[in-house]
């Protein structure tokens, strides 16, 4: 589900009115939180980990009957902007694991946002999926690395899920989420819902 980017919006974390309207969400709920979803996939198992997870924290704010007190942006990696993360109360972050690091897009997303966003997202939560093939180590160990620089607070270990393809055949092959891997990325992303929701 892709929010509308179209005018100006009220964020709490820019008080100065500094960021650009073409780059601000429609506001929903004055007080609401808004959990951030930044994604990326190749063969198609980290976009359904990062749908199970936007499931998981809808579900978790249903269950806590703050469905209104939560917004959630999920976006490709490739669309989003330091305006988008500095207006984010909290993240979840998944790509796939290639060659031991993040995916190109990913990195991408990174590299343009780290300096725009250094020093302005000091403790804000965020947990992260990685979809790997029979590792995975190395792409989460970047990221964490990544997000602490930001100063980003994680509220879990890492989730890797490891789907084995070991040939470049299988390794290119389109991917389908199993339903046991399925259920840690709802448990994920009801986790860092409830822990947004409890904060406000």
């Amino acid at each position: 589900m892709r929010l509308p980017w179209a005018r100006l919006a009220a964020c709490p974390n820019d008080p100065a009115g500094l960021l650009t309207a073409a780059a601000l969400p429609v506001p929903q709920a004055e007080a609401a939180r808004r959990l951030l979803i930044v994604w990326h996939s190749r063969t198609g198992m980290a976009e359904q980990m990062a749908q199970a997870l936007h499931r998981g924290a809808k579900q978790a704010a249903l269950e806590m009957e703050a469905s209104s007190d939560l917004v959630i942006d999920i976006l490709r990696a490739n669309e989003v902007q330091v305006p988008q993360l500095l207006c984010a109360d909290g993240f979840l972050f998944c790509a796939p694991e290639n060659l031991a690091t993040m995916s190109g897009e990913m990195k991408e997303f990174f590299d343009r946002s780290y300096y725009g966003a250094l020093g302005r997202l000091t403790a804000r939560p965020y947990g992260c999926a990685i979809a790997a093939g029979s590792d995975g180590r190395g792409a989460a160990a970047q990221l964490q690395r990544i997000c602490q620089g930001w100063r980003l607070k994680p509220v879990a270990e890492p989730l890797v899920l490891r789907n084995g393809a070991q040939s470049p055949e299988a390794v290119a092959r389109a991917k389908t989420l199993s339903e046991a891997q399925r259920t840690p990325c709802l448990e994920l992303g009801g986790l860092v819902a409830a822990h947004l929701l409890l904060q406000s």
